[in-house]
Order: structure tokens, then sequence, then C-alpha cells
């Protein structure tokens, strides 16, 4: 009997000869496989006179996998401040700075930001590399409509502050989509459920990586499941726009009475028409009715 001939893996795709031009390089890098980076930002990386990270150790691994030894510096919110002269000159001195996050694209919830901004200031060029995202990645896995969204990074840490920010975002007629910890993801995924009802929702954990997990529900199901209790690593979490049905007197009635457990007639009614798009002053009406004020 014939045996097929093994089928090996092709050869790593060579590196661009064309130079390298002066600036300030944003590169986006693999959220988890290794093999996400883009050829376009391995060349800009092999060109590069210094990489920016926001943590060397990281980085240095994903540069080892391609055989890359250019120098790295450490770029973070802590550093930042006492970095950012130092690379300014260097971009008006015409070198080639590329600035990277641990994961994804950089000043997606990461430092880099004000030295964007004064790159630009001082006349330096400032070039996107792009590619993975991990915002981008779990919008088209959600199931969620894509037509609009609205990322909004990490919510606040504490209950009163989250439920605060979400109702902020409850009235948007669009996908929204946050970074939680694991740590904090059911109470995170319960407060959700409290302000924007029970919308449907994704939590995505270790997206592109060996033990992906995309879990799709309800709000409130979501925030009891026991596997979300509390997970490793950063998760990313997509929420459905708010419905164009109008909330009905029972459902205002039941938000109310879930707010008015935590807060004051005035701004649980101010949470509740955020959330269901009523009328504040017809809301603190009845609100006054169920304390039972009037």
């Amino acid at each position: 009997m014939a045996v097929s001939p093994m089928v090996e893996r092709p050869p790593p795709p060579a590196l661009s000869a064309a130079p390298l031009a002066p600036g300030l390089y944003i590169v986006a890098t693999p959220i988890g496989n290794l093999r996400d980076i883009t050829l376009r930002a391995l060349d800009v990386l092999a060109g590069a006179d210094l990489i920016l990270a926001e943590d060397t150790r990281v980085s240095a691994k994903l540069l080892a996998a391609y055989g890359l030894k250019n120098r790295l510096e450490r770029y973070d919110e802590h550093a930042a401040e006492r970095a950012r002269p130092k690379v300014l000159k260097a971009l008006a001195e015409g070198q080639r700075v590329a600035l990277v996050s641990d994961a994804g694209t950089p000043l997606v919830s990461d430092p880099g930001y004000r030295l964007v901004r004064e790159a630009i200031a001082q006349g330096s060029a400032v070039i996107p590399i792009p590619g993975a995202s991990s915002v981008l990645a779990a919008l088209t896995v959600a199931g969620l409509p894509t037509d609009r969204f609205l990322f909004a990074g990490f919510p606040p840490p504490k209950s009163a502050g989250r439920r605060s920010f979400f109702a902020e975002l409850a009235p948007i007629r669009a996908s929204l989509v946050f970074f939680e910890g694991g740590s904090r993801l059911a109470a995170s995924l319960a407060d959700m459920a409290a302000v924007f009802g029970p919308r449907e929702a994704m939590v995505g954990r270790e997206l592109t990586k060996l033990y992906e997990t995309c879990v799709r529900g309800p709000l409130d199901v979501l925030a009891a499941d026991p596997a979300l209790a509390a997970p490793k690593g950063e998760m990313v979490v997509v929420v459905a726009p708010r419905a164009d049905a109008a909330a009905t007197p029972e459902d205002a009635d039941a938000a109310l009475s879930e707010a008015l457990g935590r807060l004051g007639p005035a701004e649980a009614a101010s949470e509740v028409a955020a959330a269901l798009g009523l009328n504040r002053r017809e809301l603190y009406r009845r609100a006054l009715d169920l304390k039972g004020v009037r």
C-alpha cells in the first residue's frame, strides 16, 4: 500500500527588504495565539530601532518566537511619564519606534495616548499597524448586532459606581463591549442585569487560545452561571443593544422596586429612566408612591 507523503509546514515568510521609514508605529500583537501576528507587524518589529512594551517579558516571548532581538524598553502607565521625553527625542532624530501592548491593539485600555498626541504635535509620523483586537474578536462571535457598538473599557470596581456607569450607557442603541477581571465578573454581570434587564450577552474568555470559551445568554442567567463565578484572567463582555419595544408599567415598577432597595426615590427614578427610556418625573412620582411617601 502506498504511503502518503508527510505534509511539511511551509517555511516562515521572508521579511520585507524595504527600509522602514522613521516614525512611531502602533503595532497590534496577538491576543493569545502567536500565529495571529501580521506579516507587516513582523516587518516593523524587525526594523524598529526601539520597541516600547507594556511588559517587556511578555513582548520578549513574542519576539523570541519569531527570532527577533530588537531593543525592548518598558512603557506602561508607571514608566510613561519618565520615558516619553526620551522617546519623543528619538523620534525627532529620525528613529523608528514601535509601540506594542501585552496583547491586541495598543491604546485600547492601554497606555500610549499621550505619546501619540505629543508625537503628532512635534511633527513625527504616527503609523498604525492593524491586527488582533479582543474587542473585535468578541463582537464577531457574540451573535449580537455589530452595525453599531460602543467600547466602554473596564467598569468601576465597586457596585454603586458600576450601576451608575451602566445607567449612563443603558439608553444607547448599540451593542456594548466591556473588559472585566475574573474576580469581579459575576458581580459585574449581576449589576448589568439589574440595570440593563435581561438583555442577551456573551462572555468571551481565552479568545484565540487553547481553552477559548464563549458563554451566551441573558445577563441574569450569565450572572448566576457557576462557571463564571471567578474565572481566571480578563474577559470581554458584549451586551445587546437596548430593545426598541417600550417598557410596560410592570417593567417600570419592577425596576423601580429593585432600585429603591439601593437608592433614594430621585436617584432610583434617574437610573430607571436611563435604563428604560421613560420619563424621569413620572418615574419619580411612581417611586414616591412605591415608598409610601405620599
